[in-house]
């Protein structure tokens, strides 16, 4: 009886756990804790890192700046190493470590998406006046 208390308790614990995982994985809001737009020298540079992914996954940005997207990498392997923009008409490679500045001038009031070499990994830049 003790073994299958004991069993339980810790499948009530794993369980827990991957929910509090996915739940704070969807977070929309992560773009803004993490601060990854500036603007240098008048124009507006966004950070994204590239590795199983994109980080942040969503940010946002001023309409009306010339804009850099600025895609950094470090040790990747995988599909995010290949960055698509299919309404700019943009496909580029990544080094597996290193950046990637990709020049998309003055953008308006949109959503731009981006998505991976293999259309698994997704990310958006929201930009607003």
């Amino acid at each position: 009886m003790r073994a299958i208390t004991t069993s339980i308790i810790i499948a009530i614990t794993f369980i827990g756990g991957a929910y509090l995982i996915t739940k704070n994985s969807g977070d929309d809001n992560s773009a803004v804790k993490q601060n990854n737009v500036s603007i240098v020298d008048g124009k507006q540079i966004i950070e994204i890192s590239a590795r199983g992914g994109y980080s942040p996954r969503k940010s946002y940005a001023k309409a009306g700046i010339p804009t850099i997207i600025r895609f950094s990498t470090r040790g990747t392997f995988d599909c995010s190493s290949a960055v698509r923009i299919p309404s700019m008409n943009i496909s580029k490679n990544l080094p597996q470590t290193g950046s990637v500045d990709i020049d998309i001038g003055s953008q308006q009031n949109k959503i731009l998406q981006g998505i991976c070499g293999m259309g698994m990994y997704p990310f958006e830049i929201d930009f607003q006046s």
